[in-house]
């Protein structure tokens, strides 16, 4: 197995695998894609070889839809199911398409049961029956019990491998059952202490049981505080509490308190990289945004967002035919508007974007909403006396009328000031019903902006005096 932190080239002159920033490089994956084209798997076979599964999962991303299967055939037993893990879902489920239930089934029965799960729950119905016949017993109930849980809680990504001990044992006894009992999962951080109902009291880390004498008991090195999860929790909220206690592990337990599995960061280090990148295409409206994903897929999750901006874009555009008469009197309105567009919706984007990163981290919660809104309305303030004193000064100067100047300066203010208020309280209110924040808050601001600017600058051009109806 290669190491990561370097990366491993191919002997006789041939291109090396990573380049500098530890990606595949072009010349190695065409290489690779060559040996299989030519049917010859023993070169394909040696290439791949010194590569990470991570990196042979990265090999299969970034060649086409269509040699995926021929390479799998070339690689043989290399596309292991640590690889498959590894692999990207829409990638996975191109090789896995290709494979028998009986196939499949030998796969995942030698991964992390949350691993396994992350896998057949991606089948369709039909398609997991299948597999999950071909299952040991122990391993298709295991399975099933956690294909129960909903998707992207805690009980999904949980590890059912794990050490529990009473807490009579002393720490000799601790370190004998370890030792022979060869069926015990082979990594952990940390061996948790339950009592009769298997109810968790406390956890040992592998560092104490090791420095401590065989007669001390292991009550008394165990720490008694622990972060635990319950198993309908979700994912997004474990994460925040792995990142809020400094957790290396905690326990899953059901709704008896009873221990039924273990999260470990290195899973939450997957879920916070899916939800960070989750919220900032929901922002976006991109659905996914996996280069991997179907293009049907991407088009239905695109094009609903693209529509449902363009009602709001009539919105505004209906401001804007109120005040057509207007527009008309005076050029330099028209040629002013975009800048009033773009500063407003520059300024809801940035207030919004905090706004849902504190609400997805639990720091925006309904105890100090009220206090958050105030300290945003003072930055918009700020903001929009800067930007009305820059504007107002260049228009004045540019189209040598003192009034248009103070108009676009007045309006400024006031759209920045929506804008912060739009960008906070969009998310929160999408929150309290129960929404994601990210989900639809850019199309809301924009409107909100883009509308209130359009009204506040030609509104007051007309109370000014500056034009007419």
């Amino acid at each position: 197995m290669a190491d990561m932190t370097e990366a491993p080239e191919i002997e006789d002159g041939a291109p090396p695998s990573h380049d500098e920033e530890n990606r595949l490089t072009e010349e190695f994956v065409r290489l690779v894609s060559e040996a299989v084209d030519n049917g010859d798997h023993n070169l394909a076979q040696e290439l791949v070889n010194p590569l990470h599964n991570a990196d042979i999962a990265d090999l299969f991303e970034q060649i086409g839809k269509d040699e995926r299967a021929p390479l799998a055939s070339a690689l043989g037993d290399m596309v292991s199911a640590d690889v498959l893990s590894e692999m990207n879902e829409y990638v996975r489920d191109d090789l896995i398409g290709v494979l028998n239930p009986g196939q499949i089934a030998d796969l995942t029965e030698q991964l992390d049961t949350d691993d396994a799960v992350s896998i057949i729950e991606d089948l369709d119905k039909a398609e997991q029956q299948a597999v999950l016949a071909e299952l040991e017993p122990e391993d298709r109930a295991v399975i099933e019990s956690a294909l129960t849980y909903p998707e992207k809680s805690a009980g999904r990504i949980m590890q059912r491998d794990l050490v529990a001990v009473p807490e009579h044992l002393n720490v000799g006894q601790l370190i004998d059952y370890l030792r022979e009992h060869n069926d015990l999962t082979t990594e952990f951080w940390e061996v948790y202490v339950v009592d009769p109902a298997h109810r968790p009291v406390g956890t040992c880390q592998l560092s104490w049981i090791l420095r401590v004498p065989r007669d001390i008991a292991v009550g008394d090195i165990m720490k008694r505080e622990q972060t635990l999860i319950p198993v309908d929790m979700d994912q997004e909220e474990v994460a925040i509490r792995f990142q809020k206690y400094n957790l290396i592990s905690a326990a899953v337990v059901n709704e008896d308190g009873r221990l039924i599995g273990m999260i470990t960061v290195d899973d939450v280090l997957h879920i916070i990289e899916d939800e960070a990148s989750e919220d900032v295409l929901l922002l976006s409206g991109a659905g996914e945004g996996d280069i991997n994903e179907p293009i049907r897929d991407s088009y239905k999750a695109r094009v609903r967002w693209l529509i449902a901006n363009l009602v709001t874009a009539m919105v505004v555009s209906l401001v804007i035919a109120i005040f057509g008469a207007a527009i008309e009197q005076m050029v330099a309105l028209a040629i002013l508007m975009p800048i009033v567009a773009s500063i407003g919706g520059n300024a809801g984007t940035q207030t919004m974007a905090v706004s849902v990163r504190a609400l997805a981290m639990n720091e925006l919660t309904r105890s100090n909403t009220r206090r958050i809104i105030g300290r945003e309305f003072r930055i918009a303030l700020l903001n929009g006396g800067t930007i009305a004193i820059l504007v107002g000064l260049g228009t004045g100067l540019i189209f040598s009328n003192v009034m248009l100047g103070s108009v676009i300066a007045a309006a400024m203010v006031i759209n920045i000031l929506v804008a912060g208020f739009a960008g906070i309280v969009v998310p929160v209110t999408l929150e309290r019903m129960n929404q994601d924040p990210a989900l639809a808050s850019s199309v809301f601001v924009t409107m909100i902006t883009d509308t209130m600017g359009f009204l506040a600058f030609l509104g007051l051009a007309v109370l000014s005096g500056l034009v007419s109806l």
